[in-house]
């Protein structure tokens, strides 16, 4: 009886690290997928990696604050796994959201039907491409390989600290808001040589009206940039996986 318990109980623990990883991970998290699919699915993985994970063994009985405390802890890491992979995967929305602001669409909102909150419709079309190139070119196994990865470096019953744990949420948040920022410069350049061109435009012919003639120039602009940086979001895909890599707490 109690070999069965001590069973359940790492079979638990698995399933909770593997249900808290895909709780926040982007693609699966989003509310279009029914609650059936992905039950059925955590539960498929949590039968698979608790095969072919080694799980804890206890010598004495566990006491029920200890099974809690236990369960918690692969609670926390496994957010902590789902939390990084979010930040880092939203960079691409980030950078579309700077350009958004540039041409004056910060007000522009619509419902995303994948997850559904309001957000802009820039980021929203570079999300989604990028969420298609990301799965054309089988990214999803990537997630996987992030569960087989971390039972490897931590198995069950056994999590990095908490600093660990925080500083790869830190260094993950300051990577999107670099890629962000990155993915964005040739756009923003574009804009700032607008910016020049009209200011001189105004100083040439005063009587000239300056806004009414930029509104449509800066939306122009935009689109076309955006048009010309498509290509480059598959690059962006390898990347992502890099990252990932040095980024998780593994």
């Amino acid at each position: 009886m109690e070999l069965m318990i001590e069973k359940l109980l790492g079979f638990v623990m698995v399933l909770t690290r593997i249900s808290a990883f895909f709780l926040v991970v982007p693609v699966f998290s989003w509310q279009i997928i029914p609650a059936r699919v992905k039950v059925a699915v955590v539960l498929l993985m949590a039968v698979f990696f608790s095969t072919i994970t080694a799980l804890p063994v206890y010598t004495g009985a566990v006491s029920v604050l200890e099974a809690v405390l236990l369960i918690a802890n692969e609670a926390i890491y496994g957010l902590a796994l789902g939390l990084v992979v979010a930040i880092v995967f939203s960079a691409v929305k980030f950078s579309g959201r700077i350009v958004e602001r540039q041409m004056g669409l910060a007000m522009a909102q619509v419902l995303d039907p994948l997850t559904g909150e309001r957000s802009q419709p820039l980021g929203n079309l570079l999300e989604m491409i990028f969420i298609l190139l990301f799965l054309s070119a089988n990214g999803h196994h990537l997630f996987l390989l992030i569960i087989s990865r971390s039972y490897e470096a931590f198995p069950v019953g056994s999590i990095p600290t908490i600093p660990v744990l925080a500083g790869g949420i830190v260094k993950a948040g300051s990577t999107m808001l670099i890629a962000g920022l990155r993915l964005a410069a040739p756009m923003l350049a574009a804009f700032l040589l607008l910016m020049v061109v009209l200011a001189v435009l105004a100083r040439i012919v005063p009587e000239m009206n300056i806004l009414f003639i930029s509104l449509p120039l800066r939306v122009g602009l935009g689109l076309l940039m955006v048009a010309m940086f498509l290509p480059f979001i598959n690059g962006f895909v390898a990347e992502f996986a890099d990252w990932m890599g040095k980024l998780l707490p593994l």
